[in-house]
């Protein structure tokens, strides 16, 4: 099946008795039993198929990570209760038996880089950044690094830069080092790193893929090496996604192409307005001709589906002046998150990069006139009026 096919049907259609549900139901049992007891130790040791304790399995559960599975093209996918606790456990499950090194982009979700440095910093896990989008600096740092896990970003948070992803993947297996990559802004409709040499997919599940503002969660796709491990840490530590999350992000994802396709549609002809407006002193956009990673964007990216994100830099702005610009919008949502159906507004240095150090924003290029814009689908016109009222003349 093509992959608008697939966000409908896959997962869903389990048989449940002498009936087959038409989608997948909310299952909230806690724990499972079987007329056999046999079976139940069969079910507890996996070696057949079943439910046996929800912190191991769940059928609502199953059924997303089946579909998002399909979606990526993995070997094995596990639902978590965040995007964060889904980067943790990849993280940690990279590492085991590794060395206790990282390489990561410079430009990468604040709390991804808080993670990195500060949670597992304390657990001596040393982080080198270097910038993911100069090939030649980023194998330099891997080379001397000679980590234990790569993580990088399909399309970064919030300047939307995208790196060869696939000379990276290389780079990384001769260190026997596994890529992670966070999927989560370009989704598996624009790109499926597994299939360009990634060893472990991150997502937040609360973004593109549930679709609605009404989720939290986590999405973590793996190759055949790192499932196992990556599905014992989820069974000993427990953080799993609960059942009316997952159907929530399960039935987000049924629409997932049709709303991408128009988010990337209005976000094109956003960027392009943006581009011509004269308080406007940069734009942030991947279908930028002039975009200083066309070459990767025309290789890894399809026709015209360059994400749903635009990202802009107001002139002679500070953070009253964008402050003041926020407030004015009268559509647009000015709250911490994307990829809803609703047009959102985020400014970077006070929300995603809040806990970065000024002078790591600034060495990343996120200064204090940056925002951040995630399209919806409403009609494009009334999102340009509402950002051209708010800049005012």
């Amino acid at each position: 099946m093509k992959f608008e096919s697939k966000t409908v049907h896959a997962g869903d259609r389990k048989k449940a008795g002498n009936f087959i549900p038409v989608t997948t139901p909310i299952y909230t049992a806690s724990s499972y039993a079987y007329e056999s007891m046999s079976q139940l130790d069969r079910v507890f040791g996996r070696e057949e198929p079943g439910q046996s304790y929800a912190r191991y399995d769940n059928p609502t559960v199953n059924a997303l990570q089946e579909l998002v599975n399909e979606l990526e093209g993995g070997h094995g996918t596990l639902a978590c209760s965040s995007g964060m606790m889904a980067m943790h456990l990849s993280v940690l499950a990279a590492l085991v038996d590794r060395p206790k090194r990282v390489v990561a982009g410079h430009m990468l979700y604040g709390a991804t880089t808080n993670l990195l440095m500060n949670v597992f910093g304390a657990l001596d896990v040393e982080t080198t950044f270097a910038d993911a989008s100069d090939l030649p600096a980023f194998e330099a740092a891997i080379a001397k690094t000679k980590p234990g896990a790569v993580v990088v970003e399909s399309i970064t948070n919030p300047l939307l830069r995208v790196c060869a992803l696939d000379q990276i993947a290389v780079m990384a297996r001769s260190a026997n080092a596994p890529l992670i990559v966070d999927n989560t802004f370009a989704t598996p409709m624009l790109m499926r790193p597994l299939e360009l040499g990634a060893s472990i997919v991150v997502h937040s599940a609360t973004k593109y893929l549930a679709g609605h503002g009404d989720v939290l969660g986590g999405l973590v796709v793996s190759d055949a090496e790192h499932t196992e491990i990556l599905t014992t840490l989820l069974r000993t530590i427990g953080p799993n996604l609960g059942p009316f999350e997952a159907y929530l992000t399960m039935r987000g994802i049924k629409t997932l192409a049709l709303r991408m396709e128009k988010q990337c549609a209005n976000a094109r002809e956003l960027a392009a307005w943006l581009a011509g407006h004269p308080r406007i002193e940069r734009v942030h956009f991947p279908g930028d001709p002039s975009h200083p990673d066309a070459a990767n964007i025309q290789r890894l990216l399809p026709p015209n589906l360059y994400g749903a994100m635009v990202t802009v830099e107001l002139k002679d702005a500070g953070k009253t002046e964008v402050f003041a610009f926020m407030e004015k919008l009268k559509m647009i949502v000015c709250a911490t998150s994307l990829g809803d159906v609703h047009t959102m507004m985020l400014y970077p240095a006070m929300s995603s990069h809040r806990d970065i150090s000024p002078k790591h924003r600034e060495r990343a290029g996120i200064r204090d006139n940056l925002v951040r814009i995630s399209t919806g689908i409403e009609a494009i016109e009334d999102i340009i009026a509402d950002i051209d009222q708010a800049l005012g003349l």
